[in-house]
């Protein structure tokens, strides 16, 4: 028997039709291959009807007890149950990505990044894979991966232990910065040495500022800053309220309304920025996929 069948690839057809051909086909009916999937008769033998339309010649000769399969129908039987195989193969495998995408990841970094860097990549994450539940631990310790207590940490110090496998995303700048409302009644600095005739906010017991100052060839003592804290986010949130002039990191201005750069002449050392994770645990898909997350999603944030 000779068929004609339009220039047409069975490969490019929706595979519901082509389900639902190699069941009618198995079974013999459409009634037996409707109770096999567990669809509606008249569904069945619209779909199969599509498929005959498609490719322009009958499948299936309809006798009183069932069907016929045609010459074209065995001709693609094995093509089709081929495709059949390569969508068992796909459902497989995305089954399979499903699962690897579902568990907890436990973060911890600084509590300047918890705060500000860190939310707004974490909430994308969770849109991209709402399989993954992500535990951020806000902490300065240096330690929480080799204790196990956290999976991935976010650093601004490179880890020395060998143990640990960390990845530079980036330098964080520091720059002076000051809310409009605090320079409206105060002034804006031109040159660093005008620093000294403002309100500065530094830090308390933590002599970082002192040895900045030192360097720049400028000594002052603590009594040089009007407002002292070692809370970094008590820190932002001073600058960020007005209350004078502060030392932050770059990325952190976008994030606060009103404050703004100061001194661009102004060389403060930059801080680095670190991915780490423990050695034995990055081969772990689930980690793995929250890891590569940061590491694309981390140095744009950084940039600004």
């Amino acid at each position: 028997m000779q068929f004609r069948m339009r220039n047409v690839r069975l490969d490019a057809f929706d595979w519901t039709l082509v389900r639902s051909f190699l069941a009618v086909l198995d079974a013999g009916s459409v009634l037996g291959a409707a109770r096999r999937l567990g669809a509606q008769q008249p569904t069945l033998s619209r779909q199969v009807t599509l498929l005959e339309s498609q490719l322009g010649a009958p499948l299936f000769e309809r006798t009183g007890r069932g069907v016929t399969p045609t010459a074209l129908a065995l001709a693609i039987a094995e093509p089709a149950r081929q495709m059949a195989l390569g969508a068992d193969a796909l459902g497989q495998a995305l089954a399979g990505r499903r699962a690897a995408a579902s568990g907890t990841v436990r973060i911890t970094t600084s509590e300047v990044a918890a705060v500000w860097l860190l939310p707004p990549l974490l909430a994308e994450l969770q849109r991209a894979e709402p399989g993954i539940q992500i535990e951020l631990v806000a902490s300065n310790a240096l330690s929480n991966l080799l204790r196990r207590e956290a999976d991935i940490a976010v650093r601004m110090v490179r880890p020395v232990q060998q143990s640990l496998v960390a990845r530079k995303l980036g330098e964080i700048a520091i720059v002076a910065a000051a809310h409009r409302d605090y320079l409206a009644r105060a002034g804006t600095p031109r040159v660093p040495a005008d620093l000294l005739r403002h309100r500065l906010i530094g830090f308390d017991r933590d002599d970082a500022m002192l040895r900045g100052f030192a360097a720049m060839g400028t000594p002052v003592t603590r009594d040089a800053f009007a407002l002292r804290t070692d809370d970094q986010v008590s820190y932002g949130r001073l600058v960020a309220a007005g209350a004078g002039i502060g030392f932050v990191a770059g990325y952190n201005i976008a994030q606060w309304p009103g404050v703004q750069a100061l001194l661009p002449m102004l060389k403060i050392p930059t801080l680095h920025c670190w991915l780490t994770v423990h050695r034995e645990i990055r081969g772990n898909p689930l980690v793995r996929r929250v890891y590569d997350f940061l590491a694309l999603a981390i140095p744009p944030a950084l940039a600004g």
